[in-house]
């Protein structure tokens, strides 16, 4: 077992694994404050991209034997104080002044929970993993942020769609779209941000195709890509990358993906023809081969007893004159 000898803070993004293409900038400033004396405060201040592949942040503030030490002013009356600020953004314009708008979130953590906290680091470190310094008392928050964002901009990131489109208009058919709009726009903010300027009639037809396109993969199995399904998502699909206004870098792929199910079940239906040719030229051959065995089997019983009959048989020709002698 590794012995850890160290006080360290990590960033993690949630437990659930984030969707296709999903990832976020984020400055953000960690913080083990000093009790006694704020000049000898731990910070640790980066800038970090969290995706799919990248999901933690982590450092080492002290070590263990000067945070224990209530002199050194990091845990004092069995208390720590740990400070977070955090800023993030879906966009690439990040920037380090914008931590200054955030108010700092904190939170107290005692001695026992700091040494089970780092109990947990150490079983976490045999196993080979990250972990992160929790309590249940924690509270998570972020801020959206970005350096060129107008404050219009940063209002419009609290838009939900039932901003922006009357839900009680829709009908059924479009009513089942909401649910699988309201989670992409959870994960992709520009969705609504791109279309809160567009009128009314707009955004209705925007939200109703990405709705329509969404619902179809949602619902939609391999098998029922035939060419009128393929040619459906193709055309809505089309339609939404031109004219929508919408970045759906995001769900390209897995629109491609559907749009070469027709190719791949035409494919699977010749492999699978080929499939059943091969196994009823497999069941011929091995009924060949028992005839083949059969037959091998009869001639060599046949051979033997010709042998057996050969012997002491004289060949004659039969053609000759049978004759007579006269003495």
């Amino acid at each position: 077992m590794k012995n850890v000898d160290h006080f360290s803070l990590y960033l993690m993004v949630a437990d659930s694994l984030p969707p296709y293409g999903w990832s976020r900038d984020a400055y953000f400033k960690l913080s083990l404050l000093n009790q006694l004396d704020g000049d000898k405060s731990v910070v640790k201040e980066t800038r970090q991209k969290f995706n799919g592949g990248y999901r933690s942040w982590g450092s080492f503030f002290v070590n263990l034997s000067v945070f224990h030490d209530s002199k050194q002013g990091y845990l004092v009356n069995d208390t720590c104080i740990i400070e977070a600020r955090l800023c993030v953004s879906d966009l690439s314009t990040v920037e380090a002044n914008n931590l200054n708008a955030v108010t700092p979130i904190s939170y107290a953590m005692s001695g026992d929970q700091a040494r089970r906290n780092s109990e947990s680091t150490q079983k976490e470190d045999d196993k080979e993993t990250e972990t992160e310094t929790s309590d249940e008392s924690e509270t998570h928050s972020w801020s959206p942020c970005g350096s060129s964002q107008t404050e219009g901009e940063v209002q419009s990131l609290d838009l939900t769609l039932k901003d922006l489109l009357d839900l009680g208009s829709l009908g059924k058919e479009e009513a089942a779209f909401v649910p699988l709009l309201e989670e992409a726009c959870i994960w992709h903010p520009s969705l609504i941000r791109s279309q809160r300027k567009s009128s009314r009639w707009f955004k209705l037809w925007a939200f109703t195709s990405l709705g329509q396109v969404l619902h179809l993969l949602k619902t939609s199995k391999a098998k029922d890509m035939n060419e009128d399904a393929c040619n459906r998502l193709h055309g809505l699909w089309e339609e939404l990358v031109k004219h929508s206004g919408f970045q759906l870098s995001w769900l390209e792929p897995y629109v491609e993906s559907a749009l070469g199910m027709k190719a791949h079940l035409e494919k699977t239906e010749e492999v699978n023809k080929l499939k059943d040719s091969v196994v009823a030229l497999e069941i011929k051959m091995k009924k060949l081969r028992g005839e083949l065995e059969a037959a091998e089997a009869e001639f060599e019983v046949t051979r033997r007893a010709l042998v057996e009959a050969k012997k002491g048989f004289i060949e004659l020709d039969f053609n000759a004159v049978l004759g007579y002698a006269m003495f």
